[in-house]
């Protein structure tokens, strides 16, 4: 009972995630695309809950949801000519998109029909928030220090580049 029901669940994720992400790539309106583009993140969130990657899941809604989003809305509305009307707002390269998907649907279906998926009965290793954290901060504190500094410095730079402005 509680399988068909894990099931019945991924499965209207998993619609819900393909439907928005057509709508984000179909849709006219760039505001509108964005909060299917959130519903889209949501629902990824809600696969890793399914799979017991609970910090996966919490990572996904602070970062994606959370941050990315609210990037994107100010990018949207920092940009003066969105909604002008000599932009163009439809896509020319429809023949071109349809192929390239195409070749890439063929390639990703060969790929996964070849690949000899191993399947374990023993239950993965339990992994926690706290054995992440002490990860972090013992085994990968240099990378974990390298990416704190790329980003203080991202953010410096868009201040900067702001301020010209």
């Amino acid at each position: 009972m509680e399988n068909s029901v894990q099931s019945a669940i991924f499965y209207i994720l998993a619609a819900i995630i393909v439907c928005s992400a057509v709508l984000v790539v179909t849709l006219k309106n760039i505001f509108h695309s964005l909060l299917f583009l959130v519903l889209t993140f949501f629902s990824v969130a809600g696969i890793y809950v399914l799979l017991h990657a609970e910090f996966l899941a919490a990572v996904q809604v602070l970062i994606y949801v959370g941050a990315i989003t609210v990037l994107l809305i100010f990018a949207i509305m920092m940009t003066a000519q969105i909604y002008s009307p000599a932009l163009r707002q439809s896509n020319q390269q429809v023949i071109p998109g349809i192929i390239v998907v195409g070749i890439l649907l063929v390639v990703t279906l060969t790929v996964l029909g070849n690949t000899t998926w191993r399947v374990s009965e023993k239950l993965p290793a339990s992994q926690s928030v706290n054995l992440i954290g002490k990860s972090l901060l013992t085994t990968y504190v240099l990378p974990f220090e390298v990416v704190s500094v790329v980003l203080i410095t991202a953010l410096i730079g868009a201040i900067i580049i702001a301020r010209r402005d």
